[in-house]
């Protein structure tokens, strides 16, 4: 079986290009050929046993799609976008990446004759926008208040609509903020999720730009990953014609991260948080989700964690080599 990754130097990417290079499987298929694709040459899963090609290419320029669905991949992951914060600071951009890549994408996929892929299409909470209750459905309307979350939105429906034509065999994951992200911040809205839990546990400072009452969705980057595995072998025949799906997670705030914080690593650690509102980054996450009813991807098999405790020690175990660390010293 030949999968595709498109957004592999990314780190969900990088991290499920690894998987299946250690397990030679994507849910319960076996991965024969592994071709990883990005605007930069990724560099994961080199030690992968089948035959494993690399691209560095655009998919917003004419042709790219085309030539990344030449050899008809049976799966495609489709995870290439750049970050909401990124997004809203450069419409054009933003429309261009997020969106005309993704719908050449599906068109290369509809105009090669007898054609028919899984893909994975990687969407966000950003689509929902409030006002929204307290908790909201699984079908809750789409309502995106951010550029990002439009561009995500309209891919959705592109998803749904393409699939029920028999275009292609769609699953579309809403995922949770990713936390805690490894590697160095990147221009998310939402990475300082991920940057007051990251950096203190390293020793280092961390800029919190919000008020502790934030509540937010979240899971692990070993759980995105397990969903793409998932929703890459599953019987979408169960979905119908609604493709996408909001995954699992932890409803928290961030006084819970803090506080989970505080339980792995101790007061040292809390300490490297300091406090720098931003307006807008709390405009921008104000209209976010914060807490999600996710029965229907669960009923279909989808699995996160239950606690940011659980979180954190994914972090220690996947990025710190399992071991806690030591109460990190106070800043002085």
């Amino acid at each position: 079986m030949h999968m595709l990754i498109i957004g592999a130097a990314g780190m969900i990417g990088h991290k499920l290009a690894e998987k299946v290079a250690a397990t030679g499987m994507i849910g319960d298929r076996k991965v024969d050929v592994l071709t990883l694709a990005d605007v930069i040459e990724p560099e994961a899963a080199t030690d992968f046993d089948g035959e494993r090609r690399v691209m560095a290419v655009d998919l917003s320029q004419g042709g790219t799609a085309g030539r990344l669905i030449a050899d008809q991949p049976d799966v495609v992951v489709h995870l290439a976008a750049i970050v909401s914060g990124e997004a809203e600071a450069d419409f054009d951009k933003g429309y261009r990446i997020n969106l005309d890549g993704t719908r050449m994408l599906f068109d290369a996929i509809r105009l090669t004759q007898g054609y028919v892929p899984r893909v994975v299409y990687a969407s966000s909470l950003a689509v929902f926008g409030a006002p929204f209750p307290d908790r909201i459905p699984d079908d809750f309307h789409l309502t995106p208040l951010t550029s990002y979350g439009t561009q995500k939105a309209i891919g959705e429906l592109l998803l749904d609509d393409y699939s029920r034509l028999g275009f292609l065999d769609g699953v579309g994951i809403r995922f949770p903020t990713i936390c805690i992200r490894p590697g160095k911040p990147n221009k998310a809205a939402s990475g300082f999720f991920s940057g007051i839990l990251r950096e203190p546990l390293n020793g280092q400072d961390a800029v919190l730009p919000v008020p502790d009452d934030v509540r937010h969705w979240h899971a692990s980057p070993r759980a995105a990953v397990g969903f793409i595995e998932h929703a890459a072998s599953m019987d979408t025949a169960r979905l119908g014609h609604a493709r996408n799906l909001t995954m699992p997670g932890v409803s928290a705030t961030v006084g819970d991260q803090i506080a989970a914080l505080r339980a792995v690593a101790g007061d040292g650690a809390v300490a490297h948080i300091r406090r720098q509102p931003d307006e807008t980054i709390a405009r921008i996450v104000a209209g976010w989700p914060r807490d999600l009813d996710t029965a229907r991807a669960r009923d279909l098999g989808f699995k996160a964690e239950t606690s940011f405790r659980e979180i954190i020690q994914i972090y220690v175990d996947d990025e710190l080599g399992g071991v806690l660390p030591s109460e990190p010293a106070s800043p002085r």
